[in-house]
């Protein structure tokens, strides 16, 4: 169960861990944990998309390494057992990444969901808000790295001759073909080579939860055709928005992992 409903979430709010984590493109000027400080879900805890990636690294939203994961993981209270559901306020579903992360680490994919349409619907609907700051009990997490979930830039340039699986692109249509300059500095504009391009913002309705299944898999059966038999591995700019197609995809086909690029475009297209 990849989502969850505003509906299911209240019904549940003290049986789950509830994890903010909202996360704006720099050009918006926006600042996520204030943001959190003057409302969130109640009981939901901050998790902060940028630290709790590799620090050590230029490119954005790398994977931490295992030991960084537990140690964060451990700090905002989270067990091996819990049932975790995510959300954000953010335009680029950054509760997508935070759902891909704790999979890749091993934690129990029935036991992590994204809350569709996040906070936005969750306010529409005039359900209850708070800036209590939930108290946390530090817990012992550990991490368990499925490492087949996550491609480097080296196998996707031998993907490109051996054409073992179909790389997805969740960019915008005009940034996939080069149309228009990326928004960050010293990367160029283009795609990866026999790469196909589904924007994310075409699997989701305006209210920010995701389309019909239907409609999810007409958009893959077009590229792909028979997408059931194909192996497919996701990526963007930084690595957040493909994890938005990754748990669409999850979505129609219940025997798919989630596969990243995690370096995506920002370490592709480097200048």
């Amino acid at each position: 169960m990849s989502l969850v409903t505003t509906d299911w979430l209240e019904n549940n709010l003290n049986k789950v861990k509830i994890l903010d984590c909202s996360w704006h493109l720099p050009n918006e000027n926006r600042n996520s944990y204030n943001e959190y400080l003057s409302e969130h879900i109640p009981n939901a805890i901050f998790f902060d998309l940028d630290k709790n990636s590799n620090l050590k690294s230029d490119l954005p939203h790398m994977l931490p390494d295992k030991k960084t994961w537990e140690q964060n993981i451990s700090k905002i209270g989270i067990n091996n057992k819990d049932r975790i559901i995510i959300y954000d306020n953010s335009d680029v579903l950054s509760s997508c990444r935070c759902w891909y992360n704790f999979i890749y680490f091993g934690h129990d994919p029935k036991l992590v969901s994204v809350l569709d349409g996040g906070l936005k619907k969750w306010k529409i609907e005039k359900k209850i808000i708070s800036k209590e700051i939930k108290n946390i009990v530090k817990s012992n997490y550990q991490a368990n790295e499925i490492r087949e979930l996550v491609k480097n830039k080296d196998q996707i340039n031998k993907n490109i001759q051996k054409k073992e699986f179909e790389v997805i692109d969740a960019r915008s249509k005009k940034r996939f073909d080069g149309l228009v300059p990326e928004p960050r500095d010293n990367v160029r504009s283009g795609s990866i080579k026999n790469s196909f391009c589904i924007p994310f913002n075409e699997l989701l309705n305006e209210n920010r939860t995701f389309k019909n299944r239907d409609v999810i898999s007409n958009k893959f059966t077009q590229i792909l055709g028979n997408h059931n038999e194909k192996k497919i591995v996701f990526s963007c700019g930084s690595g957040v928005t493909a994890a938005v197609l990754a748990l669409a995809y999850s979505l129609i086909n219940n025997k798919y992992s989630p596969s990243i690029y995690d370096g995506s475009w920002a370490e592709y297209g480097k200048i």
